[in-house]
């Protein structure tokens, strides 16, 4: 195993909860190099933390990778350690790294992390990803196997959140808003390519149905190529198609939340 643990909560910045993760990683594991991926996931936003880390997995090098968005800390969900293309996922088993675990060629093996001699004691049951995630990803970075953490999972029985969906028909493609980021900008579970077999290119213009609501929506690469104040879509890093407000909010303007859903066609 590498020598590389990130780290993705939604603890914010405000207290010393990421800080005493860190630290109980370089007292486990003080070779072990930390890379923070977020810790501003809105509270208890499971969905939100796995398009995060989804999305952020393919650019991280392998290693032990810690997922505590983690509403149900403490009760009855399991806490779990999920191998997947050369990577140890450690977190809840509440669907949080079910996206990242497909992104990285689905899961080889599962384990239930209850063997609490690798924990921090005593444990806490409100602040796991300190006491279970951390401390279990420090060991298994100076070589602890993952199936010395407890008993091995059926795959099928993890828990997976419903992937978004995306659907090509009558000149069209319908889909969802996968999240909205801190800007406002809406990424939709479309990929840019479905828009590109419509035959939209960029400086095309989108119609953009939202129940009985229908914009017509500048099809653009970049932000700046509109107005301030004015709605763009566009392909974004991910390669999916967002939407935006030049210097505003999106999802506010529009009203579109995450699981809003979203009819796309290209207009004449």
């Amino acid at each position: 195993m590498t020598s590389v643990i990130t780290l993705l909560t939604d603890y914010g910045l405000e207290d010393g909860y990421v800080a005493a993760c860190h630290g109980v990683i370089a007292a486990t594991a003080p070779q072990a190099r930390v890379i923070d991926v977020c810790h501003l996931v809105p509270s208890g936003d499971v969905r939100r933390g796995a398009v995060i880390l989804a999305q952020t997995i393919p650019y991280l090098p392998p290693g032990v990778h810690i997922g505590a968005v983690d509403p149900g800390a403490g009760g009855a969900r399991r806490a779990v350690a999920v191998e997947a293309g050369g990577r140890v996922f450690v977190g809840p088993d509440n669907g949080l790294l079910s996206w990242a675990v497909h992104a990285s060629g689905g899961p080889e093996a599962a384990y239930e992390i209850s063997n609490d001699e690798h924990f921090l004691r005593p444990v806490s049951p409100t602040f796991h990803g300190r006491d279970v995630f951390s401390p279990v990803a420090g060991r298994l970075c100076c070589g602890l196997r993952p199936s010395d953490l407890g008993p091995e999972l059926p795959l099928d029985r993890l828990v997976s959140l419903p992937a978004p969906t995306s659907v090509r028909r009558e000149g069209a493609v319908e889909g969802e808003v996968v999240s909205v980021d801190r800007y406002g900008n809406t990424q939709l579970s479309i990929a840019a390519s479905d828009l590109a077999a419509l035959g939209v290119r960029a400086g095309d213009t989108l119609g953009v149905w939202m129940g009985r609501r229908q914009h017509a929506v500048p099809y653009r690469e970049t932000y700046a190529a509109v107005p301030p104040g004015e709605l763009v879509a566009f392909a974004d890093s991910a390669g999916l198609v967002a939407i935006a407000v030049n210097g505003g909010d999106a999802a506010q303007r529009l009203g579109l939340p995450p699981g809003a859903h979203v009819r796309l066609s290209p207009t004449p």
